[in-house]
C-alpha cells in the first residue's frame, strides 16, 4: 500500500532498529510507495514512510527490490556526489563509493550478499544513511 512521505527532520534523524519478519508488510509498503513515486524517486528507506526499521527499497533497472537490515561490508573508490532527497528540499554534497558490497535479508529473510557499482551503489548508500539517521 502506498504511504505518505515523511518530511519531519527530527523523525528522520533518529536511528532505525533492525527489521524482523513482522515488518514484512512495511517492506511491501515501501516497494509500493517507491513505485508510486517512480517519477521522482529511485530509493526509499522505511523511516521515509514513518517506520523506524532498517528496510530500504531501491529501483534497479525495471524492478524495485527491498533490502532488510542492509549493511555495507566493502566499499572502494570514493568520490564526491550531490544528492537530493524526496524528504528534503535541495541538494547536498557527500562522499560516496563507486563500488560497494551489501549484506542484507530478502523478503524471505534469506541472507544475501551482492556487489553494486555506479548509480545503484550511490542510491543504496543514501538509503542506508537514512536507516542510520543521516540526512543527505
Amino acid at each position: 500500500m502506498q504511504k505518505n512521505i515523511v518530511r519531519d527532520q527530527n523523525f528522520l534523524s533518529q536511528k532505525s532498529v533492525p527489521a524482523t519478519r513482522a515488518d514484512l508488510p512495511t517492506a511491501l509498503d515501501l516497494v509500493d510507495t517507491l513505485a508510486a513515486n517512480a517519477d521522482r524517486a529511485v530509493g526509499l528507506a522505511a523511516n521515509m514512510i514513518g517506520v523506524k526499521k532498517q528496510i530500504i527499497a531501491v529501483s534497479i533497472g525495471v524492478m524495485n527490490i527491498a533490502m532488510l537490515n542492509p549493511k555495507l561490508t566493502k566499499k572502494s573508490h570514493p568520490y564526491q556526489a550531490k544528492e537530493g532527497c524526496l524528504s528534503l528540499t535541495g541538494e547536498r554534497s557527500t562522499t560516496r563509493y563507486k563500488e560497494i558490497e551489501v549484506q542484507y535479508q530478502d523478503l524471505n529473510f534469506k541472507k544475501q550478499t551482492q556487489h553494486f557499482s555506479g548509480w545503484i551503489a550511490e542510491i543504496i548508500q543514501h538509503e542506508i544513511d537514512h536507516c542510520a539517521g543521516i540526512l543527505i
